[in-house]
């Protein structure tokens, strides 16, 4: 997708107000046979100049459609898409100044990668200069430098992505778009082209929106994740917040691995709720909902946050050791304990020392790293 963009410099910078993108209860519903259905409910989200923002979230939860609009594929039911301050919903996407990265790259077959690249600017009726100057600019940051004459099917999976970004970046977007552009690729290159479109995003300064269900992708990329569920917003928060602090049972349990143990507040106070669990009381910090009036909450527990000990000397425990599985750097432990099973992650353990099966234990938490939510 291309805009007939004003002419700017080809710089690797952009200016800190443009590209500030914001959705206003944007919702789009669909109509068929069996009824209407709310793809996307009311989503508002401001994204800042030069910020890199990921939908997640399951399939069906209304991140692809988000995108969608924004690119102008799809109409909005109501709501507002507003970029610098200007209403774009009425524009076409060929007008708006945005560039998309496909899953699929789209790719021309018959054209080189320097004509693949150079299609949009010439759409934009760009001098020669200009193009030619863009054009080497875009193969030198892209690693493409030695393939301008090669036709797409000469090129590796990754080196194909490298095209459609050079593509994308070449027209000088204010937003780039990306729909799950890295599902086509092996997971070794996939981890390669996520650290290769940070960079490259970094560099360009461009506000970005991603798509994508694989959360290592989000974590890894963003400045914030917008989990989504449902058509609505779960959350928006940074890797961190949402991995430390989320917002929902929902949002813990699709990001990571987590334990949630039934428990009952005794008290909150100042963001901190005390409960007892597993025969040992801990006060930890709270989600603001949770107080020591809701019916019951869980205790959130990422497992390499808890702590195994074996017990010796006849004692019996809290827990036994209902299962190990090596994965190289580290060994999950599935611990069957009177609050149920408890997933307990510990690295750097050396295989020939672990746990066996049946092995009495002790399970402790760090009250630093748990979290208590309230039930969905």
């Amino acid at each position: 997708m291309t805009a007939a963009a004003p002419e700017i410099t080809v710089a690797p910078t952009r200016e800190t107000d443009s590209g500030h993108l914001r959705f206003d209860a944007l919702t789009k519903r669909f109509t068929g046979r069996s009824g209407t259905v709310t793809a996307v409910d009311s989503v508002t989200l401001d994204i800042r100049p030069g910020e890199f923002i990921t939908l997640l979230g399951p399939s069906g939860c209304g991140k692809t459609t988000t995108l969608r609009m924004a690119a102008g594929f799809e109409d909005a039911s109501s709501g507002s898409i507003l970029l610098d301050g200007r209403a774009i919903d009425a524009m076409p996407p060929q007008r708006r100044p945005m560039a998309m990265v496909f899953q699929s790259y789209a790719l021309f077959p018959h054209m080189t990668v320097s004509e693949n690249i150079a299609y949009g600017m010439r759409l934009q009726r760009r001098t020669r200069d200009d193009i030619d100057t863009s054009m080497r600019m875009a193969l030198t940051s892209m690693n493409l430098v030695g393939l301008e004459d090669r036709s797409p099917h000469e090129l590796s999976g990754g080196q194909q992505q490298r095209v459609a970004l050079a593509r994308a970046l070449v027209v000088q977007p204010k937003v780039l778009l990306f729909d799950e552009p890295l599902s086509n690729l092996d997971a070794k290159l996939r981890d390669a082209m996520r650290a290769e479109i940070r960079r490259i995003q970094k560099m360009f300064g461009i506000t970005s929106l991603y798509v994508t269900h694989d959360q290592d992708e989000a974590m890894s990329m963003s400045d914030r994740i917008v989990v989504m569920n449902k058509g609505r917003v779960e959350q928006a928060a940074t890797p961190g917040e949402i991995y430390a602090r989320p917002a929902s049972v929902f949002v813990a349990d699709f990001i990571g691995r987590a334990n949630f143990l039934e428990a009952v507040p005794e008290r909150v106070v100042d963001g901190r709720g005390t409960v007892t669990v597993l025969g040992r009381r801990l006060t930890v910090a709270a989600h603001p909902k949770v107080s020591a009036k809701v019916d019951g909450a869980y205790l959130m527990v990422r497992p390499e946050t808890a702590r195994l000990s074996a017990v010796t000397d006849g004692g019996t425990g809290i827990g036994a050791v209902l299962r190990s599985t090596f994965h190289g750097a580290t060994i999950d432990y599935e611990v069957e304990t009177t609050g149920g099973t408890v997933t307990v992650t510990e690295a750097g353990v050396d295989p020939r020392h672990a746990l066996t099966e049946g092995t009495n234990v002790d399970v402790t938490f760090d009250p630093d790293r748990a979290y208590l939510l309230t039930r969905d």
